[in-house]
């Protein structure tokens, strides 16, 4: 698997040949443009697709037989759609993972309470969730993640071990924070793009067409299409035999310090 380390390794180890050429055979110094954007090409990659763990090793989906399966939310708590979709888990039985924005946790406390109650999880997805957050520095990314369990740990009693990066892009900064910190990365393997302007059926087209034993997928509980997708989804995994689980039965892993 190419890695951050690995590809500095092979980055230098192609500038050290190519300069070697240069010097024996007299050639061009414009091949070292293959490696420079060789490289720059696998950071680019491996920054905007968790699912490679370039920089950090993150739970992308589990390997199994079993038709198990883990939903999860990002950016709430929203005061609307967050409720919309516990009422909806509550009648199809199904479990899901909600990863938290710190900064709208203010007001929605009884939120935090309902997921938590429900037999849900919580987990963190920073505290401000801001554009240009990937260029903050290690600690920029440890007090992002510390404020926001801190509110959750307050709020519920329980202080998270699950983490999902804004966007998710991994960074070195960011890999380092989570390593220092303790939290387990959870990432996707199906992406549903709930957010873009597709409709209602090709979202949960997208959705349905990726399901397979172990998967992971991604909604945001941010909009109506999102709660109709989640519906129909849920009436799909019914009917061919999915169980919805939460991502630390699925991984088997701790969900809580």
């Amino acid at each position: 698997m190419l890695t951050f380390k690995s590809s500095s390794l092979l980055f230098i180890l192609s500038l050290a040949i190519c300069g070697l050429l240069v010097y024996v055979f007299s050639i061009s110094c414009w091949w070292f443009i293959i490696p420079v954007f060789l490289f720059k090409a696998a950071i680019i990659y491996g920054s905007a697709t968790i699912q490679s763990n370039f920089y950090l090793k993150a739970y992308n989906s589990a390997s199994t037989t079993e038709k198990k399966i883990a939903i999860t939310f990002d950016d709430g708590p929203n005061p609307l759609y967050t409720q919309k979709i516990l009422s909806i888990l509550t009648e199809y039985q199904a479990k899901a993972t909600f990863f938290l924005i710190g900064k709208n946790i203010d007001g929605n406390e009884h939120i935090l309470n309902e997921i938590y109650n429900q037999g849900h999880l919580i987990g963190g997805h920073s505290f401000n969730h801001g554009f240009f957050i990937d260029f903050k520095s290690v600690n920029g990314f440890i007090e992002e993640i510390n404020q926001t369990n801190h509110l959750i740990e307050t709020t519920i009693g329980k202080r998270p071990r699950l983490f999902r990066p804004p966007y998710g892009v991994t960074t070195p900064n960011i890999a380092s924070a989570v390593k220092k910190l303790k939290q387990d990365v959870i990432g996707w393997n199906v992406r549903s793009l709930d957010t873009t302007n597709d409709s209602t059926e090709i979202v949960y087209n997208r959705v349905i067409t990726q399901l397979k034993p172990g998967s992971i997928v991604l909604f945001h509980d941010t909009s109506d299409k999102t709660v109709e997708v989640l519906k129909q989804t849920l009436n799909f995994a019914e009917e061919n035999g999915f169980k919805i689980v939460n991502v630390d039965e699925l991984l088997k892993i701790q969900a809580y310090e």
